[in-house]
């Protein structure tokens, strides 16, 4: 927790707050999303949040992943997750987020993401976390900035999103990047 911004495991009681933002924000989403077959509105549901939770919740007892919900004000707003945590020598996963347009611009995503890189280099004993974005993908790209990820390389046709293979620009944090914490590096940036 840091201010008005909260995280949280997953909970089965957020189903329909989660499908109700997802698809108020179909079109502030989409051009960042995986590609998949159906509709929307299909892959959005309250049926489909509660898969997509258990799978999650799954991963995240193996020790691949650590999914968190957003709040800001007690009213949920988006989801970070840490995935593909790879142990042994490499210690390192994969940051994806969202959050609900309404609430973006105000430093919630920025500060979700920094409490959970705090999370990754602390309790989880993570090394490396790595963030990839889209090219276009402008307010993404400053937010990793921002928190002092460093761009180390294009990734070609990486991933089928939003219906085509598109590159990436790959990011990474390292944990001895900011040994006071990347809640504390954010809060001294401009």
């Amino acid at each position: 927790m840091d201010g008005d911004v909260r995280l949280h495991p997953l909970r089965r009681s957020d189903a329909a707050a989660w499908s109700q933002l997802r698809l108020a924000n179909r079109d502030w989403l989409a051009p960042w999303e995986p590609s998949a077959p159906g509709a929307w509105e299909a892959r959005h549901s309250p049926a489909v949040y509660r898969a997509m939770r258990r799978a999650a919740r799954r991963r995240a007892q193996l020790g691949m992943a650590l999914p968190f919900a957003v709040r800001h004000r007690d009213r949920l707003v988006g989801q970070v997750t840490l995935d593909n945590v790879v142990r042994g020598a490499l210690r390192s996963a994969h940051v994806g987020y969202w959050l609900d347009e309404a609430a973006a611009g105000r430093g919630i995503a920025s500060t979700a993401v920094a409490l959970v890189c705090d999370h990754a280099f602390g309790p989880a004993g993570l090394h490396r976390i790595q963030a990839d974005i889209r090219p276009e993908n402008g307010r993404s790209r400053r937010l990793v900035e921002r928190l002092g990820f460093r761009e180390e390389g294009t990734f070609r046709s990486y991933l089928d999103i939003d219906g085509d293979w598109r590159d990436h620009l790959g990011y990474a944090l390292l944990a001895g990047d900011h040994p006071a914490g990347v809640v504390a590096h954010l809060r001294r940036s401009p």
